[in-house]
């Protein structure tokens, strides 16, 4: 572990700090990880936003089920922490896309979301996945979020929530922690259908496009870096298109 990703995760807020932490043990725990190299510059990367310095700092891997896991942290002064992670899955596999994201500042998570999103035609999650997910404990949170306009990709079980506190905070995390270890031992569990490839591959470009409407995310990364590299890092780090 880099020096870089030590210091920007101890500075982050507390819920962000247990969660890519979470992420990474389970995925250690259930996956068999190697290195995914992403473009040299794009793995950190330092910039200003409004007079504040603004780090991105890039976790990816491969497994035989995933092309890419993907965690990003970020963070911009003292104002503002973000995580942000999607398990991309190979085309061979028929695996539904898992996708967290983390919006914090001034102490305070605004914006926590978690979804196991499906990419079939008939955007349905694959049977397993609905068993396992309906019998998990009902959680209530006092501040849920609707969904953007493009947010027809998420799935019934979509987590889109503003913490109220500590405790609604660990509710979250344990949820996560949940769909993480659902999906780890699916898809070791799942056999590859290539015969399906150029199905699945529809569902996922899907996915990805529907995401990079996120204006939200590309407005700071053009004020920070300019719209060409926005543009490359959208398409190249957050939301590559599957190869046919």
């Amino acid at each position: 572990m880099s020096s870089s990703t030590v210091s920007i995760r101890t500075q982050q807020h507390s819920l962000i700090r247990q969660l890519a932490d979470a992420i990474e043990a389970t995925w250690q725990r259930y996956l068999d990880l190697s290195p995914y190299h992403l473009p040299e510059d794009l793995g950190y990367v330092e910039g200003k936003l409004e007079g504040e310095k603004l780090t991105i700092e890039n976790r990816c891997y491969q497994t035989p089920q995933f092309r890419k896991l993907h965690m990003e942290l970020a963070k911009i002064g003292n104002s503002l922490d973000i995580l942000h992670c999607v398990m991309f899955p190979r085309p061979e596999y028929a695996l539904p896309m898992f996708g967290c994201d983390l919006v914090g500042g001034r102490g305070q998570i605004s914006m926590a979301i978690a979804d196991l999103s499906p990419v079939e035609s008939d955007r349905s999650l694959p049977q397993n996945y609905q068993t396992n997910l309906a019998d998990l404990p009902a959680l209530e949170f006092s501040q849920s979020r609707g969904l953007p306009e493009w947010g027809t990709i998420f799935s019934e079980f979509c987590l889109l929530i503003r913490p109220a506190n500590e405790t609604e905070e660990a509710q979250f995390l344990e949820r996560v922690t949940d769909f993480l270890k659902i999906h780890c031992q699916q898809a070791v569990a799942t056999q590859p259908t290539p015969d399906r490839r150029s199905e699945i591959l529809v569902g996922q470009r899907h996915y990805c496009t529907q995401q990079q409407q996120n204006d939200k995310t590309r407005r700071v990364l053009e004020k920070a870096f300019g719209e060409a590299w926005a543009e490359r890092y959208m398409t190249t780090v957050l939301f590559d298109m599957p190869t046919e």
